[in-house]
């Protein structure tokens, strides 16, 4: 009976002190709610940094893949089948313009000489002949065009009895060996000329009217790592791919050192001038969950509250950005604290850059 008096008297005791913390959390909660003479207490306001929105020139360019190909490439070969009697140069020789190659069997070339030399002084004599009147005008003019057609066989057998190359390059391609017999097939050589080179860039078609001879480019290759080389447009090709909906800008690059190569992956920045713009640091642009929108948040100096401001941007330049609309030169905008803010959200500013 003791002990049932003493539970009850416990139970008692504890449902008094459950009683007095509901009262004391009702009245902190509302103490919390409440501010002295009733007023509610204002929502959290957040740090945030800022920076001006500046108008500038803005260079307009675009990169673009392409590879690197020869200014000019020639196949070396005879007109006509034959045997090869010497080799001059391998794949990799750097060669100049004239510079001898190969040498075909020379028999032909011999037996012509000969002929063409013996042609030269009968020429001579009936000349003199011709002129003292001791041969008929019509068998001079016979001879003399028998001789001058000895002479064109001549020249053009030389040419392709010691082939030469056409151009200053490179030898990319030797495809014979010392004797073999040359049976019209593949060219002895491949010679590229490197100084200059030449790009295909395709451009997209938006771009089409941006684009003219002397526009200056920039390049680099992914196998020149750190270098970057200056070119330009020489020509721009009149129609479109249907299927890339892009065209052909053909770009030259003097490449004096030889430091481009043909087949080399390059990527080139081509510049469609300037643009008067808009510009902020990137921190301050958002993108939308969900969608491609971008925006800002745009600091209101009469309340200390923000905007929400969608804008369009343009170039991404190191760490800004181009803003084609939605903002206006001087506006102040957030680049740190967004986290969290609304439209209307109130702020407190801890530093304007």
């Amino acid at each position: 009976m003791i002990m049932k008096k003493i539970y009850i008297i416990l139970f008692a005791a504890l449902a008094v002190a459950a009683c007095k913390n509901n009262g004391s959390k009702s009245e902190s909660s509302e103490a919390g709610a409440l501010l002295a003479g009733g007023q509610t207490v204002q929502a959290v306001v957040q740090n945030v940094e800022l920076a001006t929105a500046q108008r500038r020139q803005v260079p307009q360019e675009s990169v673009y893949s392409a590879t690197v190909e020869p200014f000019a490439e020639n196949h070396i070969a005879p007109q006509a089948a034959g045997r090869i009697k010497k080799i001059k140069v391998e794949v990799g020789s750097y060669v100049s313009k004239g510079q001898v190659l190969a040498e075909m069997d020379r028999l032909q070339l011999e037996q012509t000489r000969l002929q063409l030399q013996n042609d030269s002084t009968e020429y001579s004599r009936l000349k003199t002949l011709y002129q003292q009147g001791g041969v008929a005008q019509s068998d001079f003019e016979a001879f003399e065009l028998a001789y001058k057609v000895r002479q064109a066989t001549y020249k053009n057998l030389k040419e392709n009895t010691i082939l030469r190359s056409p151009i200053t390059g490179y030898v990319t391609a030797r495809n014979y060996d010392v004797n073999d017999m040359f049976m019209m097939g593949q060219p002895i050589f491949t010679v590229q000329q490197v100084v200059p080179v030449k790009l295909l860039v395709g451009i997209s078609e938006s771009e089409y009217t941006k684009v003219k001879k002397g526009d200056k480019v920039s390049l680099t290759a992914d196998a020149l790592p750190g270098q970057e080389f200056t070119g330009e447009v020489v020509r721009v090709h009149p129609t479109m791919n249907p299927s890339t909906h892009t065209f052909n800008a053909e770009v030259r690059v003097a490449n004096k050192d030889r430091a481009l190569r043909p087949g080399m992956y390059a990527r080139v920045t081509v510049r469609f001038g300037e643009n008067n713009s808009i510009v902020v640091p990137d921190r301050a642009v958002v993108k939308q969950e969900g969608s491609g929108q971008r925006f800002v948040f745009v600091f209101n100096q009469e309340d200390n509250t923000v905007s929400y401001v969608p804008v369009g941007i343009g170039r991404h330049m190191g760490r800004e950005y181009e803003i084609t609309s939605g903002l206006e030169e001087g506006q102040k905008i957030v680049v740190k604290g967004q986290n969290g803010l609304k439209d209307g959200s109130p702020v407190n500013v801890l530093k304007q850059e």
